[in-house]
């Protein structure tokens, strides 16, 4: 029954169509106001102003045709709700490349993300995912005067850049976008768009086109002195206006939130040809000091085995962009993990490392003697109880000694596969049996760690999961590690849940998981990974607290330092390719 609401998706995007003439209609019968309304000079100065945008415009989206950054989109189907405003009831998933072929694709790693969706759709439909590619920009036709009509509003800070504010319509074409944009007054770069778009786009067939019509809120952001690259963008379509007619179809329209991200440009332009950055210089900690040595101990030999093993994985997936590159952020998991391990002194052979995948799924999984959280689960994590509960699963793989590392991997051409198939080559599943025997060490390890009296918060968490798991299967679907829940059954640590308290959604004081976005902040360029230090913000109503939600994506924007402008640039705006 999920499965067939979700092509109730493509009704909202294609409804929302019937609305964007009559905004077209309003935005022209507007006319601005004396403050709005420049003089001679101050209309040249407008005219200055977006000429220039349209030029920087212009250079991006040529650059996004010849570059392939990664692409995320997660959308929840949301019904309302009385008590709790609007609350997800099914999802959907995308993750790929964003390529251009006769207009902006979103080009799916494999065919997982593709199964139950696009290949049940028949063949005049559009397809989705390209459509939210197309969300990346306003106009991929771009935005310039002789097809847009602009009307200056304002001057506005955005974070550290200070905007010009202009509202944007076509002028004749009943295609195109209408909105406002902020543009920013050192290179005239567009930083922020929001409004909706009509365009047209082909069908899966490629016989027939269909048009489309979103709304959107997308950002770029800064990325080196000059060079301003998309990151953000976030849609929803909730509008219940049409419900009031006699006989309105309105209740079987979906109606859902999205989240699009992109990043990793750094990653998919990157020429390793010509730098010696990426020799990797081995650990000491298997190194045979046995005097007159000729060669390494069997033991140390197999645990070098599994370390090339390890270490192949780990570069493949920060290459393609996948994996955080090590930072701060990895330094707080580590620092919970070792609490784990020293108040249970645990033997571990070399120390363990923590690691970013840089997608929503919730899922953690070992690699060796690397632990991998993905940015999803530790977004929605409530608080660090919680954090060394997913990190004590994978510490009780250790502990247990189970594999924790296939060496097939040590084997160089084992991850010589297209970007594209990648995530199918790598599979980090375990048996039930040993399931349910990191299950029982979980909860030993916690029970002697500094998190024995917080074990209720995990547990909620854990509870709240369950709750979800039918209704978010697609985010708690892995890309690589074991499943946290199947077939809408928790698989995980059922006795920790059992011992939580029950579930209170009305209660401002329990607050058992966070929104997507709640924790970490991803460098679009180079996929660096940065917690969110922002203060908590007190809850005013149960609306704000909706687990797992989407919910807008606003980045602080700030200009990049001088001494950052590392990225390959050949000119303003321009990024190097392959």
């Amino acid at each position: 029954m999920r499965l067939a609401r979700l092509p109730l998706l493509f009704a909202a995007l294609l409804a929302s169509a019937a609305t964007a003439p009559h905004a077209y209609a309003q935005a022209r019968e507007q006319k601005p106001s004396t403050a709005q309304t420049p003089g001679r000079a101050g209309q040249a100065a407008a005219d200055d102003i977006i000429d220039r945008m349209s030029r920087a415009e212009r250079a991006l989206l040529e650059r996004l045709q010849t570059v392939h950054p990664l692409m995320e989109v997660y959308i929840q189907n949301v019904e309302p709700d009385e008590a709790r405003g609007w609350v997800p009831t099914d999802d959907n998933y995308f993750l790929g490349q964003l390529q251009y072929e006769n207009g902006p694709r979103l080009r799916p790693f494999g065919q997982r993300e593709q199964r139950g969706v696009i290949l049940r759709l028949i063949s005049d439909k559009p397809n989705i995912g390209d459509a939210f590619a197309a969300m990346v920009a306003p106009d991929w036709r771009g935005l310039d005067r002789k097809r847009y009509e602009f009307t200056y509003v304002r001057r506005e800070f955005l974070g550290e850049s200070r905007c010009f504010v202009f509202d944007v319509r076509p002028v004749r074409d009943k295609q195109g976008f209408v909105g406002r944009i902020w543009i920013e007054d050192r290179d005239y770069n567009l930083v922020r768009f929001n409004g909706a778009s009509r365009s047209s786009q082909e069908t899966l067939s490629g016989a027939l086109k269909r048009t489309l019509s979103y709304h959107m809120d997308g950002w770029r952001v800064n990325v080196a002195p000059g060079v301003w690259v998309p990151s953000y963008v976030y849609s929803e379509e909730t509008d219940l206006s049409a419900a009031s007619g006699k006989g309105s179809k309105s209740k079987r329209q979906a109606r859902f939130k999205s989240q699009t991200r992109i990043w990793g440009y750094q990653a998919q332009n990157t020429d390793r040809t010509d730098s010696l950055a990426t020799i990797r210089i081995d650990e000491p900690t298997v190194a045979d000091t046995t005097e007159g040595a000729a060669q390494l101990s069997p033991v140390l030999s197999q645990r070098r085995w599994e370390q090339e093993a390890e270490a192949n994985v780990l570069e493949r997936l920060e290459a393609i962009g996948l994996l955080a590159p090590a930072g701060e952020a990895d330094k707080v998991l580590e620092t919970v993990v070792n609490n784990l391990v020293v108040t249970n002194k645990l033997p571990i052979e070399r120390p363990l490392r923590a690691r970013i995948l840089l997608t929503s799924p919730l899922e953690s999984f070992t690699v060796g003697h690397t632990i991998v959280l993905s940015r999803g689960l530790i977004d929605v994590l409530p608080d660090e109880a919680s954090l060394a509960t997913m990190l004590a699963h994978e510490l009780s793989h250790v502990a247990l000694g189970h594999q924790l590392i296939d060496t097939k991997f040590s084997f160089a051409d084992r991850l010589m596969v297209p970007d594209s198939v990648l995530l199918e080559a790598l599979r980090f599943r375990r048996t039930p049996k040993e399931e349910a025997a990191a299950d029982e060490k979980v909860i030993e390890l916690l029970g002697n760690s500094p998190y024995r009296d917080k074990l209720a918060d995990a547990g909620l968490f854990l509870r709240t999961l369950s709750e979800h798991a039918g209704k978010l299967p697609r985010l708690i679907q892995p890309h690589i590690g074991d499943y946290m829940a199947a077939n809408g059954q928790m698989t995980r640590l059922a006795e920790l849940m059992k011992q939580a308290p029950p579930l209170n959604p009305d209660s401002l004081e329990q607050v058992t998981a966070l929104q997507l976005g709640a924790r970490l902040v991803v460098d679009a360029w180079s996929g660096k990974v940065a917690l969110d230090r922002s203060p908590a913000v007190p809850l005013l109503s149960v609306r704000e607290k909706i687990p797992f939600a989407v919910t807008p994506l606003m980045p602080v924007i700030r200009y990049a330092a001088p001494q950052n402008a590392a990225a390959p640039v050949n000119t303003v705006g321009e990024l190097r390719t392959r």
